[in-house]
């Protein structure tokens, strides 16, 4: 099944175009959209081509702050009919669960994670398509997406400690300071937000429990039939948990609420294996990490969830035909080599 997110997602993209001498027809053309087909914001189109359309985009203008750009012109009604549900969550923590419980009427490629650390609450975002493409922009996008959303509900209550990208710093820094207002964090471990766990757990203002109930009646009956597979549940699941060292079958079927063995007959169903999965993500995950000067090749292995470096450069040399050191010193000069 083709991941998918609503038009709505290039919500004012023509518009950046315009505004950065691209020709927004000829673009969305490249990646098979057209502007009749984003006119009706609830249209699914297909995430991979958002994605790509961003990169091209980005490339084409010279304007590597281009995601982040068009994260800056989201309002809440850009949601849709899940904007008036999120409108009335007693908290942001609710608000953010039901960001997660609907995406799939939203952006089925994207994945958020809540973690508590003691006083600090690490929210942590990923994009996940069916092919492996370079994904800086759509980051950026969703970061700025969720802390807008955050900034609309809490408003003056919403200070975050940083916003963490996984990617290195553009030259220019300016707007990232400007739209964030808090430290922002280039080659994290991980993309997302920290900020304070009672942040997440101030009342709203503005929350009506009747009109949330209201909205979650109309939302019940526009909840899409068809779901994603067993399949690409694990391997978003793998995406946020392989970095934080939790991505094994077992913490994986725990969440999912069944036994080791009864998800590995479902993947099984599907025509896959955990192997197999954890295999294509980090095949897309070390690309990214590799092209960030910032991360040693030991910080690499011990992202993908490698105990021994070793491991690490026999698992490369199988998937690459040479070592990680060749590898990056032939695709990413600037890197380090340990």
């Amino acid at each position: 099944m083709t991941t998918q997110m609503r038009a709505a997602v290039l919500n004012n993209y023509s518009e950046l175009c315009r505004h950065l001498g691209l020709n927004p027809q000829l673009l969305l053309g490249e990646v098979g959209l057209t502007p009749a087909l984003l006119a009706d914001q609830d249209n699914r189109i297909s995430a991979t081509a958002v994605v790509s359309l961003l990169e091209k985009s980005a490339q084409a203008s010279n304007c590597l702050t281009f995601g982040l750009r068009l994260a800056e012109t989201r309002q809440l009604s850009d949601f849709g009919a899940v904007s008036l549900l999120l409108l009335h969550q007693k908290t942001l923590r609710d608000a953010l669960h039901i960001t997660i419980h609907y995406r799939r009427l939203l952006n089925e490629a994207l994945v958020m994670h809540i973690e508590d650390a003691g006083k600090v609450a690490i929210i942590r975002e990923e994009v996940v398509t069916e092919t492996s493409v370079p994904a800086r922009q759509s980051i950026e996008f969703a970061i700025g997406v969720l802390y807008r959303l955050c900034k609309a509900l809490l408003g003056g209550n919403w200070h975050p400690q940083s916003v963490n990208f996984t990617h290195d710093a553009p030259q220019d820094v300016q707007l990232h300071k400007r739209m964030f207002g808090a430290k922002v964090e280039f080659g994290a471990e991980f993309n997302g937000i920290v900020c304070a766990s009672a942040d997440l757990d101030c009342p709203n203002p503005q929350a009506d429990p009747a009109m949330a109930r209201y909205a979650e009646l109309l939302l019940s009956s526009l909840q899409r039939e068809e779901a994603l597979s067993v399949a690409e549940e694990v391997r978003q699941a793998i995406y946020l948990l392989l970095p934080m060292g939790r991505a094994s079958i077992e913490q994986i079927a725990q969440a999912m609420g069944v036994n080791t063995r009864t998800l590995q007959r479902r993947l099984e169903s599907d025509g896959v294996t955990f192997t197999d999965l954890i295999n294509e993500v980090r095949f897309v995950l070390v690309q990214r990490y590799m092209a960030n000067p910032q991360y040693s090749l030991s910080c690499i292995a011990d992202l993908l969830g490698y105990s021994m470096a070793s491991s690490f450069t026999r698992w490369f040399n199988a998937q690459f035909g040479m070592s990680p050191v060749r590898w990056r010193s032939i695709n990413c000069p600037s890197s380090k080599g340990e």
